[in-house]
């Protein structure tokens, strides 16, 4: 107690604040991506299918919006540094479950804790730096604040893909436990404590035990509706309705209950309205390439788990110098010219995978990632101050939980079904595409005949004859899937540009 009194009274810099809370969030954000890259291996070392392992992430996702929209009332329960600290083992002993699982079941467990532990972390380095750093900082603020969500965020798949090819994909987990310790002492010696709110406090259970519902029920829908066929299963239409049905109970009974946790009511502020739909907005974007590129790059063109985040590596050095960049820009000129303008290279550099083929280059996929890290600080630092700069000091803790809470939502949607898109429309291909596999169709009986007789030596006609087959039958998969993912990038690419206009409701 002597020790956090002592903290509290001598002045602490405001670098050291920012490496004492930024160390945490970061990693785990960084921890969430890494595991983007990892799923095929995870699945395969416990012999789980694909939708059993994207529990995994998932789990993560669920408990994460949860502990995110709590996050506000739990720092006025126990105060700022009791409740950072108790994230941050929770935090750390979901790691160390997920490093030691010895089967997929724990492991979703272990995400589980994690992400309770996680969840906080986002909205509180928020809220700890918008209050730290005096105002005519805040746009250094708030760019310390976009290099530990965003830009770890973005190396995410990178450093996953090194550690799965170099070592295995238990070191994604087990390399948080020594930051977390570290994390715990930096916390206990640099971050100044606030007061626990004095008297009794009224537990919002009932809106808690419908958020919760609401969560659960809308994730299994969007996990399992595409192995369902969606609304043609009738458990999953019901389950569709009772999500429904619990998130238009949470509205209403958070904005009639004067003890309500999540203060719905902050979006009657203009700036706070418009830029948390932008920065969900932008985080769906990123977070849509940052989830199909390295399953393009792996199942498609057969890229390693390395390689495939090597190629995401030039994002995070664009996003590195605007970083740099961006607070003179916020000085400079109107914030809501470089949220547009922002939104048109995530536009361009998205439109830019449209244009893939089963040869492209690795310099060609490696492009678009520069635009897109220059896209990304362009709207997501100018927004995040825009949003937040109009609110009461008293509504910080939760309008950022509220403002967090809303781009996590809007990441575990895009997920799903982006890969509802995908999955979908490589069958709509496959069925166009096998029309040109006919008897009737003398380009492909000449291909066929090639095939055959390259088949053919060493082995009798009939193994030829189902072997080309095979290879065409192949060829034809890795087509339709390909032209999926690139209807997929194009539907995300006009999203953002359509998108470019809306900063310009904003005040200045």
């Amino acid at each position: 107690m002597a020790n956090e009194v002592n903290t509290a009274a001598r002045q602490v810099p405001i670098w050291l604040i920012a490496v004492s809370i930024l160390m945490p969030t970061s990693f785990s954000a960084l921890a969430t991506t890494a595991t983007n890259v990892a799923i095929p291996h995870i699945s395969g070392y416990f012999a789980a299918t694909a939708d059993e392992a994207k529990w995994i992430v998932t789990s993560y996702m669920v408990a994460n919006a949860c502990m995110i929209m709590l996050s506000g009332w739990l720092e006025h329960l126990f105060g700022r540094k009791q409740f950072m600290k108790i994230s941050i083992i929770i935090f750390t002993l979901g790691a160390l479950i997920c490093a030691v699982a010895p089967s997929l079941n724990i492991m979703v467990i272990g995400r589980l804790i994690q992400g309770i532990g996680g969840g906080p972390m986002t909205p509180m380095s928020q809220t700890v730096l918008l209050s730290a750093f005096p105002p005519d900082k805040k746009g250094i603020a708030m760019s310390l604040f976009g290099f530990a969500v965003m830009v770890c965020a973005i190396l995410g798949p990178s450093f996953g893909g090194f550690l799965v090819d170099n070592l295995n994909w238990h070191y994604i987990y087990s390399i948080n436990i020594p930051v977390g310790i570290v994390s715990y002492m930096l916390v206990c010696r640099n971050i100044r404590d606030t007061e626990p709110e004095k008297g009794e406090h009224h537990m919002d259970f009932v809106g808690m035990g419908a958020l919760i519902l609401w969560l659960v029920s809308m994730q299994i829908v969007l996990d399992k509706g595409q192995q369902y066929n969606w609304f043609d299963c009738g458990w999953i239409a019901w389950l569709s309705g009772f999500s429904l049905v619990a998130l238009s109970f949470l509205i209403v009974w958070e904005i009639e209950n004067k003890n309500s946790f999540m203060q719905l009511r902050l979006f009657k502020d203009k700036n706070f309205l418009t830029g948390t739909i932008i920065s969900t907005a932008v985080s769906m974007v990123v977070f849509t390439t940052m989830y199909l590129a390295p399953q393009f790059l792996q199942n498609v063109l057969g890229y390693t788990a390395l390689l495939s985040g090597i190629t995401m590596a030039p994002r995070v050095i664009s996003c590195l110098i605007m970083l740099a960049l961006i607070p003179y820009l916020m000085k400079l000129y109107d914030s809501r010219l470089l949220i547009a303008i922002g939104f048109f290279f995530l536009g361009l550099a998205t439109f830019w995978y449209t244009n893939v083929n089963l040869s492209v280059s690795f310099l060609y996929v490696s492009i678009p990632n520069i635009l897109l890290g220059v896209g990304v600080i362009l709207t997501f630092i100018p927004v995040s101050a825009l949003a937040l700069g109009t609110l009461p000091k008293e509504q910080l803790a939760n309008g950022a939980s509220l403002h967090n809470f809303c781009k996590t939502i809007g990441v575990a949607i895009v997920v799903s079904m982006s890969s509802t898109l995908v999955a979908r429309h490589s069958q709509m291909h496959q069925n166009y595409l096998v029309d040109n596999l006919s008897a009737f169709n003398p380009v492909f009986q000449e291909k066929m005949s090639v095939w055959i007789n390259m088949f053919i030596s060493g082995a009798s006609s009939s193994f030829a004859v189902d072997k080309a087959n095979a290879y065409v039958y192949k060829q034809m998969v890795s087509q339709s899937t390909l032209f999926a993912y690139v209807d997929t990038f194009a539907i995300v690419a006009a999203l953002a540009f359509l998108l470019i206009p809306v900063a310009f409701f904003m005040k200045k």
